[in-house]
């Protein structure tokens, strides 16, 4: 039965490595806000929000038409705070659509090792991501709020590959 499979944790935390992994080891459409607003373009200032919720809004849209296509969805945007994972929740089961969060959680020395590989491969052009400084890990750390135990997210440990 297809489901939606939803990757929470902070930024740059390696969700993206993680909901790759999952749609090889679970074949799935993979539907991340970042692909879609990079194409918009790396730096959209003040409509940064409001761009990433409509583009958030259009792949929920998306996940459902894919799931009742019979065909299961990772969401790869992060659900930074218990209201967006709440909304998803609701979301899903107003519609009778399985569901399951996974939350990365990293230690802070791994965090920043990963910033720093992302950063550099961002600066050299290997990857198109977003370049990740100190303003916006402010934005996003204040921002963020971690599952707690009434959320019922599964913990994604022992897949993280080496910063």
């Amino acid at each position: 039965m297809a489901q939606v499979t939803l990757i929470c944790g902070k930024i740059c935390a390696g969700k993206t490595t993680f909901a790759k992994r999952l749609q090889k080891e679970h074949p799935a459409v993979l539907l991340s806000c970042d692909e879609l607003t990079l194409i918009l373009g790396q730096y959209l200032g003040d409509a940064h929000d409001t761009v990433t919720k409509r583009v958030q809004a259009y792949l929920y849209e998306k996940s459902v038409e894919t799931v009742n296509a019979g065909i299961s969805v990772i969401l790869d945007w992060g659900f930074w705070t218990k209201a967006s994972r709440e909304e998803a929740r609701r979301f899903y089961e107003s519609r009778q659509i399985p569901y399951a969060f996974y939350f990365l959680d990293v230690d802070d020395r791994t965090w920043r090792a990963y910033l720093d590989k992302r950063n550099r491969a961002v600066l050299t052009g290997e990857t198109n991501a977003y370049l990740v400084d100190d303003n916006l890990i402010a934005k996003c750390a204040a921002l963020f709020e971690p599952p707690d135990g009434s959320e019922h997210c599964l913990r994604a440990v022992d897949f993280l590959p080496d910063p």
